[in-house]
């Protein structure tokens, strides 16, 4: 995306030539004199990527690669993609006015969501805790949500997010293999992990599944889309290294969300429902199957009756609603339902506990009213697709494969979130709300084809009337 004009550009050359000028007069050291010219040409790189700094900062992120490849970690990349991104969105929005914001009721829905939650870090039982997790995390999330929704634009920004999200998951979905053949970071011996050792947010394998399960939806929806070309053949190469690095880390959340991702990218091809869920059930039991989820050491086979890890979901629920029930309107606040374990479940068994759930996690942590809005959240999220599925339905031919493989992906990642989220917390991390900033965006770009294209029809028909 280049925003830059001749003007700016003869803005950099002048101010070059001042901090040069500058330099040579009061800067001892050569070094630092170079640091100086080059800036302006960093902040004119800056102002001319600003798609693929935010682009790259979210995948960063989310995917943690940073944390994947543990060479980058003291490269601080996030951090520089962070600064950089903020300042471009900043630029174009207050100077060069390039960056034109809109409106949307998905985007109503979520501010709602983030108000309450802005609101609850005020009464959250821990503010400490509260505060540091909106500083490290929550806030990146809301900005970079909202610059995705402004920036994917065009028929080509949805193609580069696509592409970018696929190579990421086939990434973590690599090392995530490397790591399960080696025995590295292993849990219960057999539960893949990645950046487990130094606290990556990958450490869980409940997480690692969720990274997983969201560039699945893409890899697959692009495989499964005519007219791409090379790029189905990497959408395959990337769902098979997704779907085995999923079954690795053995989470029966995450492969009931791929489950449900391969359901709805299948609504699109098979049309008999009653074939489409018993191909379901089928790739289901075999999916556990393979996962080889009655050999886990937790929730395994050898457990008699509710498993160890289905007892702590329910002890972990039971807590969650008695934490909402104590504080309706605001819960316990952001990222408080693990301190706050020990005050609310009925079982302790010496250890907090994570709620393992989307819906019992916004409940505890934002209470009844914030559960309210977060479903109405995700229900708008759905209109929203089967709006835009609906648009590109009625005339297939007239949009980019690109836009019908992005459009399918977000809808069936959603509804993978939605099903997945039974037992894992994503309620506060990034996948719902990158899925609903492309849900607005990937609409927007339909419904701007579908009228320059009716714009484009009128004047034929006029004048085939007379």
């Amino acid at each position: 995306m280049r925003y830059a004009t001749p003007n700016s550009h003869l803005t950099v050359i002048l101010v070059t030539c001042a901090l040069l000028a500058i330099g040579w007069l009061t800067v001892p050291d050569p070094r630092f004199l170079v640091v100086l010219c080059l800036l302006p040409l960093g902040a004119l790189f800056v102002v001319n990527q600003t798609f693929w700094l935010v682009s790259l900062f979210v995948v960063f992120s989310f995917f943690r690669i940073h944390e994947a490849i543990p060479s980058l970690y003291n490269l601080r990349i996030p951090l520089l993609l962070s600064l950089g991104s903020l300042a471009a969105l900043g630029w174009h929005m207050l100077i060069s006015q390039q960056l034109k914001p809109f409106w949307h009721p998905v985007l109503t829905w979520m501010s709602a969501f983030w108000l309450l939650v802005i609101v609850g870090i005020v009464f959250a039982a821990n503010r400490g805790i509260a505060i540091e997790y909106f500083k490290n995390i929550y806030w990146k999330i809301m900005v970079m949500s909202l610059a995705i929704c402004w920036l994917v634009n065009t028929v080509s920004s949805l193609k580069k997010i696509s592409i970018l999200i696929m190579f990421a998951g086939l990434l973590i979905a690599g090392v995530a293999i490397s790591n399960s053949v080696n025995g590295i970071g292993l849990v219960e011996g057999t539960r893949v992990t990645i950046g487990r050792d130094f606290g990556s947010m990958l450490g869980d394998p409940n997480d690692l599944s969720l990274v997983l399960m969201f560039p699945l939806a893409f890899s697959l929806s692009l495989s499964m889309t005519r007219s791409l070309g090379f790029v189905r053949v990497l959408g395959i190469i990337c769902s098979i290294a997704a779907l085995i690095a999923v079954i690795a880390t053995q989470s029966r959340g995450g492969l009931l969300g791929c489950v449900a991702v391969l359901g709805m990218l299948g609504l699109k091809h098979i049309r008999s429902k009653a074939l489409l869920i018993s191909i379901g059930v089928v790739a289901a039991l075999a999916l556990f199957a393979v996962a080889g989820i009655s050999d886990r050491q937790s929730g395994g086979a050898a457990e008699e009756g509710l498993d160890a890890s289905a007892m702590g979901r329910l002890y972990a629920w039971e807590a969650a609603f008695k934490m909402a029930l104590e504080r309706p309107i605001s819960g316990v606040g952001l990222d408080n339902f693990y301190v706050n374990y020990f005050y609310y479940s009925p079982h302790w068994d010496g250890l907090n506990h994570a709620v393992h759930s989307t819906w019992f996690g916004v409940l505890a942590e934002t209470g009844f009213l914030g559960l309210i809005i977060f479903i109405g959240f995700i229900v708008c999220l759905l209109k929203t697709c089967r709006k835009s599925i609906a648009l590109i339905d009625a005339t297939p031919e007239a949009f980019s494969p690109y836009i019908h493989a992005t459009t399918y992906a977000v809808f069936s990642g959603i509804v993978g979130t939605i099903v997945s989220g039974t037992f894992l917390t994503q309620g506060f991390n990034w996948p719902i709300y990158i899925l609903a900033a492309l849900t607005v965006a990937c609409h927007r770009v339909i419904q701007s084809d579908s009228q320059n294209k009716n714009h484009a029809r009128k004047p034929f028909q006029e004048n085939s009337s007379i």
